[in-house]
């Protein structure tokens, strides 16, 4: 017998009450993007549409939010796990988390006014010429290149990967570690796993930055969101591991595969 689940008992996700079989497979959604997210990003791809079915009546914001809940907890415990493993580069990953927090609390703070329609054909264009450079050059984050880390390309970085990556991840979301590994390569020549580990780091701060907002907004459907925080925290764990110990290769693959489904997903809701 399945039984229904008020999982608010307001307003706040529209009224939806939900069944127990859903639930469930919103935790196993939660773990697979918790792996996703840790390999190289790109979670909210899988755990924010699900929500979204789940809550076909809900506003964004709470969405947004109880994802946001979940994906901080298996992304700072990646970070954990990677700088364990990985020498990260402290001239990068620490003024870009610095910026990425308050990016993402001022895209955070637009979540609710800013239509993603006008967002959607700019972000399939990126990720396009992303894609297309990942297979052309397949080189690219299979080793690092010191002779990048310049003081210049260093604040290029910086600057794109915590202002623009991390007001992204606020306003929006899916895709942000993709795209933070992309800058992270391209720009100083970071190998894809020390880029991988870097973006972890920045990415906790853009959750902390969004998650605030979200908060002090009333926006978090905080049972649910701690629920499918565990489960993201299994799924994140399993993949840090597998991308450590199989490398630049396994890292860039799956970046192919989430970008093509990155991709695939926002033209289908362009053209729908």
């Amino acid at each position: 017998m399945d039984f229904g689940i008020d999982l608010v008992g307001t307003d706040l996700m529209g009224g939806d009450v939900v069944s127990s079989h859903v639930i469930g497979i919103l935790l196993v959604a939660a773990a697979a993007a918790g792996w996703i997210d840790a390999v190289v990003g790109g979670g909210g791809l899988l755990l924010l549409p699900a929500l979204m079915v789940a809550f076909p009546s809900a506003p964004i914001a709470p969405l947004l939010g109880t994802n946001k809940l979940a994906a901080i907890f298996g992304t700072s415990s990646a970070a954990i796990t990677y700088a364990r493993g990985v020498r990260l580069e402290p001239r990068i990953v620490w003024p870009t988390a610095g910026l990425a927090l308050a990016g993402a609390g001022g895209g955070a703070a637009l979540a609710g006014s800013v239509s993603s329609d006008a967002l959607r054909p700019t972000v399939m264009v990126v990720l396009a010429v992303v894609l297309v450079l990942v297979i052309a050059r397949p080189a690219l984050g299979a080793a690092a290149d010191p002779t990048r880390l310049t003081r210049s390309r260093v604040v290029t970085a910086v600057l794109l990967a915590g202002c623009g990556v991390g007001f992204y991840d606020g306003l929006i979301g899916p895709g942000t570690g993709t795209f933070l590994i992309i800058a992270l390569t391209t720009v100083t020549g970071l190998d894809f796993v020390n880029a991988s580990a870097s973006a972890k780091i920045v990415n906790t701060a853009t959750n902390v930055g969004a998650l605030a907002v979200f908060a002090w907004n009333g926006d978090i459907l905080w049972v649910l969101g701690l629920g499918l925080a565990v489960c993201n925290i299994v799924g994140a764990q399993v993949g840090a591991r597998m991308a450590l110990s199989r490398g630049t290769g396994f890292v860039r693959g799956v970046l192919v595969v989430v970008v093509l489904a990155l991709l695939v997903k926002l033209g289908a809701e362009q053209f729908a």
